[in-house]
């Protein structure tokens, strides 16, 4: 999927002289980064958490950052927002009767919509570590953590709703019928060319479903080696930097990439095969994926995997067409390559 100002422009509407883009045919493309900092400025600046609740007050200062990218795609009537933020926001909180002011900060450094339907991480700290800090920044944590959350969820809800496109996407939706000369409303027949372009619509309908992935890799290492660490939680959690819960048996779940993946075993033959039910959070409900990996040594000390991974949803659950391309480059450099350069398995 083209981002703005990236890829095949043949993707991208440019803009017409009459400002039509036909039957939302096209990306259509806005960005939505200065929509988004103003958007959350509101939902989180200036807002009392805590007025007097145990002899403290807490409230949110200003949203001190938000980087990264927001925008919003449309395409034949389909929303399909796309965003990767870093936000801190600014907090105070002080003990009645107490002139003492303690400042602190919270910082949610991956809100994306590849994890729209998970809580994203929340890192809270306060200025002043003392017992008064660390008394606030409990509270704050109590209380203004289930605050930001949900925060962060109305943006969410409103991206998936088009954002500042939603208005356009409405828009595009209305359609205007011929009025006769009675000032009946009339029912043209459909042109040749509006019924050619509803077949097209229905073979591109017909030809979205699943994909499967192969992918062959070497490796300078024991078949076996290397099936201990796909099959070892901690393993998962040092060369991917991310928790990760694995069990051993057949029938038993598997949690990787801090639960962006969850399923389960299906056949394992250790040093040989690995057979596995996968489903990614963002996939729409329902949709779980095969992933079948064999082990082989053509010679010593060179082990060779081949992976297929079938029933790959081409879209997630917003509509995102980039799901087949992110998920075998998530094999390849999120786990194959990282492995290579943590364990030395490189060729």
């Amino acid at each position: 999927m083209a981002r703005l100002g990236e890829g095949d422009k043949r993707w991208i509407v440019e803009d017409r002289p009459d400002g039509t883009n036909v039957h939302n045919w096209h990306w259509a493309e806005t960005d939505c980064l200065e929509w988004s900092r103003n958007f959350l400025t509101n939902l989180l600046s200036n807002k009392p958490l805590i007025d007097g609740e145990g002899n403290l007050k807490i409230r949110t200062k200003k949203l001190e950052k938000l980087e990264g990218e927001a925008y919003v795609n449309i395409r034949k009537g389909k929303i399909i927002p796309g965003y990767e933020l870093n936000l801190i926001l600014s907090w105070e909180g002080e003990v009645e009767d107490s002139v003492v002011k303690i400042e602190g900060n919270v910082e949610l450094p991956y809100i994306a919509d590849e994890n729209a339907d998970e809580d994203p991480e929340i890192r809270v700290s306060v200025k002043d570590e003392g017992p008064i800090g660390k008394r606030l920044k409990d509270a704050f944590i109590a209380k203004g953590k289930p605050f930001v959350l949900e925060q962060v969820k109305a943006y969410v809800n409103a991206m998936a709703k088009g954002g500042p496109a939603k208005d356009e996407a409405e828009v595009k939706k209305v359609v205007k019928k011929p009025v006769g000369a009675a000032g009946n409303v009339a029912a043209p027949a459909a042109t040749a060319v509006e019924e050619k372009a509803k077949v097209v619509e229905k073979k591109e309908k017909k030809k979205e479903g699943f994909k499967t992935i192969t992918m062959m890799e070497k490796f300078s290492c024991r078949a076996k080696d290397l099936f201990e660490i796909l099959m070892d939680e901690n393993r998962w959690k040092g060369f991917t930097q991310s928790n990760a819960r694995i069990s051993k048996e057949v029938g038993g779940e598997f949690s990787i990439f801090d639960g962006s993946v969850t399923g389960t075993n299906v056949e394992l033959q250790e040093g040989r095969l690995i057979v596995q039910k996968w489903r990614f959070g963002n996939w729409p409900d329902g949709i779980q994926s095969m992933v079948r990996i064999t082990f082989e040594e053509p010679q010593s000390g060179v082990t060779v995997v081949k992976l297929t991974h079938t029933d790959v949803p081409e879209e997630d659950r917003y509509g995102n067409s980039t799901v087949v391309e992110n998920t075998e480059r998530g094999w390849r450099d999120l786990i194959f390559h990282r492995i290579r350069a943590v364990f030395g398995f490189g060729i």
